[in-house]
């Protein structure tokens, strides 16, 4: 299920979802109808439209749904470098996304350091980590499972929520080797 504002953009990604991958079935709908069907919400914004994405999805995200924030608190969002992050008050992204939805559901952060190229081109062989942050094991064993059904990805518990205010900076990083090594670099914790 892909959610956009524009449903007619989300059926278009759907379209274009399903012809890579043959046998695959894929809708596209406007976000209240993407979000009252899932049970697990992936929000993969730029920063500057975290606010405005969650307000509006207030009334339909409802308690015990998942939301998985991958938002980056880049400058980049306010014509800054993107080598650069903005301090978030409440820590993180993640952090701010937790104070922002109804009460019962359950924030973790996570998918800050897989590149989005890598993960749109279907001939890449992945392997790279997927650091998860949130205060619940049982939520974080929930993306868990998600994240191992993709070939390549391996999950990694990061601890609390709070950590994210650290996964989310290793963007900024990531992206600054990359522009220096003309390279898309991942993230592999060795020894877990």
């Amino acid at each position: 299920m892909i959610g956009s504002r524009d449903a007619g953009r989300a059926r278009e990604a759907a379209d274009r979802a399903e012809q890579a991958l043959p046998g695959t079935s894929c809708t596209g709908s406007h976000n209240d109808d993407a979000v009252r069907a899932s049970e697990i919400v992936i929000l993969c914004v730029p920063f500057r439209n975290q606010s405005e994405n969650l307000t509006n999805l207030k009334t339909v995200l409802r308690e015990g749904q998942l939301l998985v924030d991958s938002t980056v608190p880049l400058a980049a969002a306010v014509s800054g470098k993107a080598t650069r992050t903005l301090g978030v008050w409440q820590g993180s992204a993640a952090q701010q996304a937790l104070e922002m939805v109804p009460a019962g559901v359950r924030v973790v952060s996570a998918f800050h350091t897989v590149s989005a190229h890598h993960l749109s081109d279907l001939d890449y062989k992945l392997d790279e980590d997927v650091l998860i942050c949130g205060d619940r094991a049982a939520d974080k064993a929930e993306l868990a499972e998600l994240v191992e059904r993709i070939d390549g990805l391996r999950p990694v518990d990061c601890g609390p929520l709070e950590m994210a205010r650290i996964t989310e900076q290793l963007t900024a990083l990531i992206i600054s080797i990359n522009v220096r090594n003309r390279a898309r670099a991942g993230i592999k914790i060795t020894g877990v």
